[in-house]
């Protein structure tokens, strides 16, 4: 990657109805692996999806930019990528299909031999034509990664993103997220100890 990247977030705030979810987030990162950690209910997940534009703070601003200039929230989700517990795989089709499927609705142009080297590079070689009702969810987690890869976007964004892995796939996690982090962004959102020692900076929730 070429482009000068950085994302901020500015006074953030987030509720549903009366209950705060947070207040005040504020934090900066450029290259790097911004960690977000915090006890279950303290809206990580929330965090990540105002972060990619699925939903809207409250109050205060997300600045993503590129090159200097603020990428637009309508645009948003053209340069981020998300792995994530929402994203639902269709299991009557195959691996290569969802992705075919998820490419033409995103309007990304991808080759089937591009397609089937993302998912080789998560260890599913072999297996690209097999329906996604056969895979453990290991394998589907992994499938979900190549779909936020499969644009190759500057902005990652992993929501718990060692969960369901087996070792092969949380082999393949660490190496994408190491590889990311070194020009692009990577937001990790995460209760797992261990993952703590990809961040560059660390935000805390402390919940409500």
């Amino acid at each position: 990657m070429s482009v000068v990247i950085s994302l901020e977030l500015r006074d953030i705030s987030k509720s549903f109805g009366a209950r705060d979810i947070f207040s005040g987030i504020n934090a900066k990162t450029g290259p790097g692996c911004l960690v977000v950690t915090g006890r279950n209910g303290s809206g990580k997940s929330t965090l990540l999806r105002i972060i990619a534009g699925l939903i809207a703070p409250t109050t205060g601003e997300v600045v993503l930019s590129l090159d200097g200039q603020q990428v637009p929230s309508e645009r948003r989700r053209d340069v981020i990528g998300m792995v994530s517990p929402d994203l639902a795989l269709y299991d009557e089709l195959s691996a290569l299909e969802n992705l075919r499927f998820f490419a033409r609705v995103r309007g990304i142009c991808r080759t089937d031999d591009q397609l089937r080297s993302s998912l080789a590079q998560l260890g599913l070689e072999g297996r690209e034509d097999d329906r996604i009702a056969s895979y453990s969810s290991g394998m589907k987690q992994r499938v979900k990664y190549a779909f936020a890869l499969m644009h190759q976007p500057p902005v990652l964004l992993f929501d718990e993103p060692s969960t369901n892995l087996d070792e092969e796939g949380i082999r393949a996690a660490d190496s994408i997220i190491t590889e990311h982090r070194r020009q692009g962004i990577v937001v990790l959102a995460t209760n797992d100890q261990s993952e703590l020692r990809y961040g560059d900076n660390v935000l805390e929730l402390g919940g409500s």
